[in-house]
């Protein structure tokens, strides 16, 4: 579902006035090079564009992994690699393939398959670095600009296919097939040098981050593997599930040839996650039996890891007493994660043991203060047990922190729904649409603020000043739309 929203999504994208191209403009301007210059798609558009795919992605796209914790590392990690000039989102795709993708404007998908493979944290990182070097060189909207000559249809299909070929060959084919054929080729020349570029910036990035760049020669060797699809295939090389080559190896591998070896120090989440993943996957038994088998082996990167997993595949079968003792073994080998924490409150509330859950995630929340997945948690036991004003406390805490968390203002429209507060009901399910890039649901819901009649003059004034404030954005988008 997601890669056919793609197309709809950059058809829009792509129209003329989209770019700012007016009608005295000519198919014969200078199309910036690939060292930079002006793109004619705004980083503003881009954003947007990016948006409305991961929008599609969120509702539509059962593979779409709303796990917090996961998103919790992938977001730490994604910080380190991409610093503070950008906004990025870096989220999970249930899916086996090795493999990662950047949409426009700062949204990075990672399949589970990339996850559990990468068996060092540098390894991981290597490819999220190329990832987002892709945003922060901009290369969707470069390319597109360098299609302007193209017919729109064509673009369209140029620019489907080139992202449908990062994560998808096989539809990225068909996006293309309709395409001349010389455009196909252009296109797929430009993407073999980004490529290189996102290589190169990627090992800076790296680098810079404190992790091994030599990583990224090796994991692209797995990747290669993992294609199963020899240099001289017929099938197009961009359309490999990863265009890894032979030669991009060995680029890689001279340039970081010149950077320092560093032996990086995995951080305990990242093991952790991987376990998380694995114990999620199949049948529960034959999980059981796999961490049990590796455990009894010892064959394992860590043992706080295994047994971690362990203890998950427990809870899923049901066992939450073995799934104690192994939580206990992890106490007593000193494993310190917010993931440790949710683990405890997640078999404490299997043995029906509420307050206690409540009260690890309480003291979880004190010793991990950033930890979503720990706030959510909590909020969550708090409201189940009617303590919703204790639960308003931890979201105006959490709000704080992350402004822009859309699952924060859902959990506090629900709160407020619960203490029959209508307008701060309505005013928070506002911003929660709002957030999610649903203009007209937001204004409607903040309508229903205005009137609820529950509000004082101080509420009402905020309230009417963002209603102003939505409906002006949405004016001007529509605006936009008509040109």
């Amino acid at each position: 579902m997601r890669f056919a929203a793609w197309i709809a999504v950059l058809a829009i994208a792509t129209a003329p006035r989209a770019f700012g191209q007016t009608s005295g403009q000519t198919s014969g301007q200078t199309l910036p090079d690939l060292g930079g210059g002006e793109t004619v798609l705004s980083p503003q558009l881009e954003r947007k564009v990016g948006e409305n795919i991961m929008r599609e992605i969120r509702f539509r796209d059962p593979s779409y992994l709303d796990d917090p914790e996961i998103a919790d590392y992938l977001a730490t990690l994604g910080s380190r690699l991409s610093g503070s000039r950008q906004d990025f989102e870096f989220f999970a795709i249930r899916d086996t393939t090795v493999n990662a993708f950047a949409l426009p404007g700062g949204f990075v998908g990672v399949h589970t398959g990339l996850i559990t493979t990468a068996e060092t944290e540098s390894e991981l990182a290597s490819v999220l670095a190329h990832e987002v070097s892709h945003v922060t060189q901009r290369h969707i909207a470069r390319m597109l600009s360098q299609q302007q000559q193209m017919q729109r249809p064509m673009m369209v299909a140029l620019a489907a296919a080139i992202l449908l070929g990062r994560s998808r060959p096989d539809l990225a084919i068909g996006a293309a097939a309709g395409a001349q054929a010389a455009g196909v080729q252009a296109s797929l020349s430009y993407s073999r040098d980004f490529e290189r570029e996102a290589d190169r910036i990627g090992l800076q990035r790296l680098d810079e981050a404190g992790f091994d760049p030599h990583a990224m020669a090796s994991f692209f060797e797995k990747m290669q593997r993992s294609t199963r699809v020899s240099e001289d295939s017929t099938i197009p090389g961009y359309f490999r599930t990863h265009p890894v080559t032979s030669e991009r190896i060995a680029d890689v591998q001279n340039k970081a040839a010149s950077m320092p070896y560093r032996q990086h120090a995995d951080v305990l989440e990242f093991q952790l996650v991987r376990a998380k993943i694995r114990a999620d996957a199949g049948d529960p038994r034959d999980a059981v039996a796999s961490f049990e088998s590796a455990l009894r082996e010892h064959r394992y990167a860590s043992e706080a890891a295994a047994r971690y997993g362990l203890a998950l595949t427990l809870l899923r079968a049901g066992k939450a007493p073995q799934a104690q003792a192994q939580l206990e073994r992890l106490r007593v080998l000193g494993a310190a994660s917010p993931m440790i924490e949710m683990l405890d409150a997640r078999v404490k509330s299997a043995a029906r043991d509420n307050a206690g859950a409540a009260e690890v995630l309480a003291k979880g929340r004190e010793r991990y203060p950033y930890s979503r997945a720990l706030s959510y948690a909590y909020v969550a036991t708090l409201q189940e047990s009617g303590q919703n004003d204790a639960a308003l406390a931890v979201l105006r805490d959490s709000l704080v922190k992350y402004p822009r968390d859309a699952r924060l203002y859902g959990m506090q429209a629900k709160t407020y729904a619960t203490l029959g507060k209508r307008l701060l009901q309505h005013q928070a399910q506002g911003e929660l649409y709002a957030l999610q890039g649903s203009l007209p649901a937001a204004i409607e819901q903040l309508t229903l603020a205005r009137s609820a009649g529950d509000g004082d003059f101080y509420q009402l004034s905020v309230v009417d000043a963002r209603l102003k404030e939505l409906r002006a954005q949405y004016t001007a988008e529509l605006k936009e739309a008509k040109r």
